[in-house]
């Protein structure tokens, strides 16, 4: 299991990215979501890398 925090501003990103992060369920900074390890959460993850921190947890 993922834990992901928005750690950037969604203000200025790609249009993909702020999407991403929407459907992750991350709309303000300092905000966390925890998601079940699968591959469609993993490319989630790398889209927006740059602007999260995921951490593993069990």
């Amino acid at each position: 299991m993922y834990k992901i925090t928005l750690v950037k501003s969604l203000i200025g990103r790609k249009p993909n990215q702020v999407k991403t992060a929407k459907a992750l369920g991350l709309t303000k900074i300092g905000q966390c979501v925890e998601k079940e390890e699968n591959e469609a959460i993993k490319g989630m993850i790398v889209t927006i890398a740059h602007m999260v921190k995921v951490e593993i947890i069990k």
